[in-house]
Formats: C-alpha cells, sequence, structure tokens
C-alpha cells in the first residue's frame, strides 16, 4: 500500500491522459461487476485548512466526467467550518492515484439563504449532511441530511431529515416531499438518531434516484448485532420531477462481524453509501465498526432490487417480513486487502483505465481525529 499526501491546490490540473474518461451519464450503460481489484490509496493531511476552512468529515464523493472533477460533502455540522461541500481533482494515471487536489469549498445554505448554525449551539436548526450526487440533466446537485433525535432529560432536539436539491453553489432549489416513516418521533418510532439518510444515487437518465437509510426504524425490529442477528433496512425509491416517494425496498444488512471489546460496548453497523449499477442494481458499501477496533469493517455488495416488492405500506418488518426482499451477493471485504480500513463512507466510479474497464472510488470520513485518515480506496472494476 502506497500513502501519498498531496495539498497542491491548483485549479487548472486535468486528469492524466493515460486514464481516458467518458460523458455517459445514463447509469444503464454501467457494465456487470464480478469482482474489484484493488488498485492504490492516498490521504490528505489530518487538519488541512483549504481556505479558511477544515479538511475532514469526507462522507460522500461523486465523479463529473464532464468536469472531470469529484464532488465530496463535509459532515461537520458547522462546528468547525460552516456546512460545505469541497471540489477536487484527483489525478489517476496506470500507476493508481498521483495526487489528491482540492479546487474549491462551497458552502450548503439553508433554505432561507442563511449559513446552518453551529450544531453545539441549535441542534435543532442545525445540518448534519451525509451524501450528495450531481445531476447532469438539470446540472444541480441533490443531498441528504440526517436531521436529529436527541432526546435526555429535558432536551428534546428533534429534526426531520431532508433530501434538497441545491444549485452548484450550494443554495437551495428545491426539497422532496418525505414519507411518514422517514421521520423523527418523540418515542420510539421512525428513524433513530444519526442513523438516518445516509447513502443517494440517481436512476433511469437522472429521472430517479435512491435513497438509503442507514439502520433499521423502530418499527422494523433491532440493529445488526454480533452473532446470527441481522436488520432489515429500506431503501427509498423517489421520482426527482415528481419530488416523491415511488417505492421502499427491504434490504438485509449483515451482522456486525467482530464483537466490542470490552463486550457490551458501542458496535455499530449499517448502509454507509449506495452506487447504482444500471437502472435495478446498486452497489451497497456496509460499514461496520465495533469499540476496540482500530479498522471498520467494509463490506461492499451487489444488490438487485429487479424483483423486490414494495414495502412502502408495511408499517413493521418485523411484524409483517417484506415478500421479496431485495437480493444481494458480496463484491469485496475489505478486511482482504490486509491494511487498515477507516470510516469508509462514499463510493462513486472514476475515469476508465486503458484496458477499457471502470474504476471504482471510495473516501472516508475521518471524524476530525488524528487517529483515523481522509483515505481514497482506488480499485479496478472486474466485469
Amino acid at each position: 500500500m502506497r500513502i501519498r499526501i498531496c495539498t497542491m491546490l491548483a485549479i487548472g490540473m486535468v486528469l492524466l491522459a493515460s486514464c481516458r474518461t467518458t460523458g455517459k451519464i445514463d447509469g444503464t450503460t454501467r457494465p456487470s461487476i464480478s469482482s474489484l481489484k484493488f488498485l492504490d490509496s492516498a490521504s490528505v493531511p489530518y487538519n488541512l485548512n483549504y481556505r479558511g476552512t477544515i479538511v475532514g468529515g469526507l462522507s460522500g464523493i461523486d465523479y463529473v466526467p464532464g468536469k472531470n472533477i469529484y464532488y465530496m460533502i463535509c459532515d461537520d455540522p458547522s462546528a468547525l467550518s460552516p456546512a460545505r461541500f469541497y471540489t477536487a481533482q484527483i489525478q489517476i494515471s496506470n500507476y493508481g492515484i498521483d495526487s489528491v487536489s482540492f479546487v474549491a469549498v462551497d458552502t450548503v445554505w439553508n433554505p432561507a439563504g442563511k449559513m446552518y448554525p453551529d450544531i453545539r449551539k441549535n441542534r435543532a436548526h442545525s445540518a448534519d449532511l451525509e451524501s450528495m450526487r450531481y445531476n447532469p440533466v438539470r446540472d444541480e446537485l441533490i443531498r441528504t441530511s440526517e436531521g436529529q433525535r436527541v432526546i435526555r432529560d429535558t432536551i428534546h432536539d428533534l429534526q426531520n431529515p431532508d433530501i434538497i436539491i441545491m444549485e452548484r453553489n450550494g443554495h437551495y432549489k428545491d426539497s422532496i416531499t418525505m414519507p411518514a416513516n422517514i421521520r423523527v418521533y418523540d418515542g420510539a418510532k421512525g428513524v433513530r438518531h444519526n442513523m438516518t439518510l445516509e447513502g443517494i444515487t440517481f436512476i433511469k437518465n437522472h429521472r430517479e434516484f435512491i435513497v438509503s437509510v442507514e439502520d433499521a426504524l423502530y418499527e422494523d425490529g433491532h440493529s445488526a448485532a454480533t452473532g446470527d442477528s441481522t436488520a432489515w433496512i429500506r431503501l427509498l425509491h423517489f421520482d426527482r420531477d415528481k419530488k416523491r416517494q415511488v417505492a421502499q425496498y427491504a434490504y438485509q444488512i449483515d451482522a456486525i462481524p467482530y464483537p466490542a471489546n470490552p463486550l457490551g460496548a458501542f458496535k455499530v453497523n449499517g448502509i454507509a453509501d449506495i452506487l447504482a449499477v444500471g437502472n435495478d442494481k446498486l452497489l451497497v458499501l456496509e460499514r461496520a465498526w465495533s469499540t476496540g477496533r482500530k479498522p471498520s469493517d467494509i463490506r461492499v455488495y451487489l444488490a438487485d432490487f429487479r424483483k423486490a416488492s414494495d414495502i412502502s405500506k408495511n408499517t413493521s418488518l418485523e411484524k409483517t417480513p417484506a415478500k421479496r426482499p431485495v437480493g444481494k451477493k458480496l463484491v469485496l471485504n475489505m478486511e482482504s486487502l490486509g491494511f487498515t480500513t477507516y470510516n469508509i463512507e462514499g463510493m462513486t466510479f472514476g475515469p476508465d483505465l486503458p484496458n477499457g474497464h471502470h474504476t471504482l472510488l471510495f473516501v472516508s470520513d475521518d471524524n476530525f481525529l488524528d487517529s483515523q485518515q481522509s483515505q481514497f480506496l482506488l480499485f479496478e472494476v472486474i466485469p
């Protein structure tokens, strides 16, 4: 594994000629995926200051072929710098990742055209941004926010998760109507705190999109745990033009692979991101972590929802299991890489390699901790 640290900020940089790009924007052009071959890794320095902001918390990444740039959403809830996303250029050649260069940072504005407040001062109106994709058909961005559900003693900070359409400069453009079960409630109902809208991806030439809920709804049963305890998670299908939900699908997430140390300490598994492969398949990034372990446990599945039943009217998967859940097949277990994988939260297809194969790039959220990394992992997609 080669870790390269690069802080070049030149705006005019482009991808090397040895790595050709594609202008196609329809997910139906994606080939089959049999496996992923690791090529290279890179990281950016901890606490890197770029244009007055702290680079870190990179929770989503999206490649824009026509512009040869990558958009990366940051999950800092305005505590270190205003809510924001970065634009970067990542040079990829025959030898792997040559450099990671940040070329712009944009503030994410609330619907009133103001900055989101510092979460420490106003939790109920803050922004916990987790994923973002670019829509080249409409030249706009779409992003998710997890909302807040903090209930303790006299504190009741409740904020619904949301899906917001933005201009490319980060200003509010429109919003998507959320279904009633994907909201925050006072009781054991709806979404769990910090485990809501985590991944997003477009299908059908950007007319529709899928959003993943990170963990099980309260009504759908328990969260994933060690041993044989898996959990049921919902994938949400939306229509961009109608700005409303089309369907929901049931996806079974794996049990957490390792126990916490000490026993009973915090552990978690959830969907960290999704990426369309055609119109009815997804790459699903399952990210688990157990107290006492340094690495995150990352598994990537190819999920097929062609025959999955619509569960949008099913009020409890625990009481009424889905007739036809989403099918899934393991494509990659990052434990096989032989080095520490950090908090991987985003993935995107990148430019094509000289042999015509697609690349797949992952990014990690360093949680703004010097014990973790903003890590980039590059893979070749084997058809």
